[in-house]
This record gives structure tokens, C-alpha cells and sequence, in this order.
């Protein structure tokens, strides 16, 4: 029998960090313009007066402090509202390669791999730049790693997914060692004039090594995945290639991200909780056998709740849930993989779980334990 680690792991963030009240200043100077632009409008009933926001509002509804992003002085111009990128060309290398390689090399040097010793990548995104080639087949060209690669996208459940994938193809006997590579360049995709929205995602990566029979000090055995997807609504992103051939015309804020949040929240906390509590159960572990939840940080209340419901109290230590959603805000599939690789210093025998969810709907929940 052989065992299948997590060998390492490895991130990268932008260096340019906005704190809540430089986002809600810039929203606020937009609001401030747009209802005085639109003032008569507005008095006439014709268009509704945009509502000013709140750093304490901010806070409150999701626990986010900051976030880093790719382009801070773009996303806070309030005469143009989104970061500046330039568009997917062939002679140069793509943003999400390029993110994905400064995240992989961390990984790989905490594995003790080398690029010779890879057998195949495994791109996972919520937000794909383009439909090929691959950023997997990018990437693997880039660090020369012979082989496979390919690209996945199960929303915010992709960074698990592909880890899972990994998992699969080294068991079947495809592979020995695979880079899973997860770039999340979100604020392109964010409407920055809509309150409920603006503050929500940050730019990140994350990258981890999946390795049969790893002997890497940072090892963890894998023990069990369990998987679930259900269709909804709730989270949706409409963009992709048929928007230039569409004869229903859309303006771009409907084909970008929208998210029915209350619905999220009802829907998904007792499906992931159920979820997680149920694979405990089937492997004989209890939930005060748990060192930490490493959970998708979509929102810090939903974290809260799931662990508590998942332990039978809501008055646990809270070192058990990391949380860097205070610091780089929601950071899409690898948000789960950040609170691992800054929360993972764990003795040999102790057990957690990795786990994401997100549009679709999607779960994908890994049981770990150091060695």
C-alpha cells in the first residue's frame, strides 16, 4: 500500500494591499458623483440614488479588514473602476502563468521536488483567462516539466477539486508527483460600483505538490475526499464566448459576478457542515480529534457556523478556524489552501480538514493528517 501526501504548498499575493476604508472612500466618491450626476433623475424617481457604505458595514457582513490586489490605483479610480490588464497575447507570458509559477516554486522547494521530478500539472480557477490553450500546458512549458497538465473549473471548490484529481491520477498509477496550481485573479471580474460586492475578493495563488510516499518534512497524508455538487443559481458568472454572438444583448455588470448572499448562506452552511460531519463519521474520527478547519473563506460568519455546527458548540477556540479572510479578503478556490499553508504547524498524528465550497453548488472536503 502506498500513501498520498500534500508534500508542500506554496502562495503568492500582489504587494499592493487596500484596507477597508480605501475602498469604501473610492465607492463613496463614486456614489457621491453618480447621485449628483444623476440628481435630477433622482428627485423625479426615475433613477435610484446609489447608497454610501462603511468600513464597519464591511466588516460586519463578512470579516474582511483588507485584501491584495493586482491593481490598486485602476480599482480605486473612481472615474474607471476596475484594474488595468492587459489581454491575453501569445508572445508573452499569461498573468495567471505567471503568478502560478512564483506560487509553484515556493511549493516545490517546501516538497523537495524538482521541475524533473513532476509528473503532471493540474490548473484549478474559478476565473478562467481564456478557453487554450491550457494554463496548465503553459506552465508545464515554462518550469519544463514533462508529462501531462490540464485546467479545471469548479468555482470556488476548484483548488480542492484538482487536489482531488491529483489524488486520483497518482492512485490510478498515472503519476507519482503532480503540481496543482490554483490562480485567482478575482478583481477583474468584481464590480467595484455595486455596495454589496466592491469589497468582497482579493488577488491570490496558491500551489501544492501531491506526492505518492512523500518524505517532505511539511508531508501530510491524505486519509479521505469526499465530493457533492448541486445545481443553483445563487452564485453565477454569465461571461464567456458566446457574449459577442448573443442576441439578447447584456450590459457588462450582468455577465459579471453576482451572488444571491442570504440564499448562499442558507443553502450551503448545514450542506457543508453535513457533509464534513458525515466523513468524520464514516472514519471513526470525532470532531474534537480536529487540530484545525482549514474552510473556504467566503465569509467569516459562515465559517464560524459550520464549525460549530460540525463540533455541537459555538464556544470553541477559535484558533481552530483560521481565517486570513481578515487580511487578503475572499480569495475564490484558494482561500481554504491559504489558511493550510499559514496555519499548518501541526505534530505528527494530528488530523484536519481542507475543505471548499462554493458556486455550483460544490464541496470537496480532504481529510489530513501530519506525519
Amino acid at each position: 500500500m502506498h500513501n498520498i501526501h500534500i508534500a508542500g504548498t506554496g502562495i503568492w499575493f500582489p504587494e499592493q494591499k487596500v484596507t477597508n476604508e480605501e475602498i469604501v472612500n473610492s465607492y463613496n466618491a463614486y456614489v457621491e458623483n453618480f447621485n449628483k450626476i444623476n440628481k435630477e433623475s433622482i428627485d423625479k424617481g426615475s433613477v435610484l440614488a446609489m447608497e454610501y457604505s462603511s468600513a464597519e458595514f464591511i466588516e460586519k457582513a463578512s470579516g474582511i479588514k483588507s485584501r491584495y490586489m493586482i491593481d490598486k490605483e485602476g480599482s480605486l479610480d473612481i472615474n474607471r473602476m476596475m484594474p488595468r490588464v492587459e489581454n491575453e497575447h501569445p508572445d508573452r507570458l499569461s498573468i495567471h502563468a505567471k503568478v502560478g509559477i512564483e506560487a509553484a516554486k515556493k511549493a516545490m522547494e517546501q516538497a523537495e521536488v524538482s521541475s524533473d521530478q513532476i509528473d503532471a500539472v493540474i490548473v484549478g480557477t474559478s476565473h478562467a483567462p481564456r478557453n487554450y490553450p491550457a494554463i496548465g500546458i503553459e506552465i508545464q512549458n515554462e518550469l519544463g516539466i514533462n508529462g501531462y497538465a490540464y485546467d479545471i473549473l469548479v468555482g470556488c471548490s476548484s483548488t480542492t477539486f484538482a487536489i482531488n484529481n491529483a489524488f486520483s491520477d497518482i492512485a490510478s498509477g498515472l503519476a507519482d508527483t503532480i503540481l496543482v496550481i490554483n490562480p485567482e485573479i478575482n478583481t477583474p471580474h468584481v464590480n467595484f460600483t455595486h455596495r454589496d460586492k466592491h469589497f468582497i475578493f482579493g488577488d491570490a495563488c496558491a500551489a501544492t505538490v501531491v506526492q505518492r510516499d512523500s518524505t517532505s518534512k511539511k508531508a501530510f497524508k491524505i486519509l479521505d475526499r469526499k465530493l457533492h455538487t448541486q445545481f443553483s443559481n445563487n452564485i453565477r458568472s454569465n461571461y464567456g464566448y458566446l457574449n459577442r454572438a448573443a442576441m439578447d444583448n447584456k450590459i457588462d455588470e450582468e455577465l459579471l459576478f453576482h451572488q444571491n448572499g442570504k440564499g448562499v448562506f442558507k443553502d450551503v452552511c448545514p450542506l457543508v457542515a453535513s457533509l464534513i460531519s458525515n466523513q468524520l463519521k464514516s472514519n471513526n474520527i470525532e470532531p474534537s480529534d480536529i487540530s484545525k478547519f482549514w474552510l473556504h473563506q467566503a465569509n467569516g460568519k459562515m465559517i464560524r457556523l459550520i464549525t460549530s455546527k460540525i463540533i455541537g458548540t459555538d464556544d470553541f477556540d477559535p484558533s481552530i478556524t483560521p481565517m486570513p479572510i481578515s487580511e487578503f479578503g475572499n480569495l475564490a478556490s484558494v482561500g481554504s489552501l491559504f489558511a493550510f499553508n499559514l496555519n499548518n504547524d501541526l505534530s505528527s498524528g494530528d488530523k484536519g480538514v481542507l475543505c471548499s465550497f462554493g458556486a455550483g453548488y460544490s464541496i470537496c472536503s480532504i481529510i489530513l493528517e501530519k506525519t
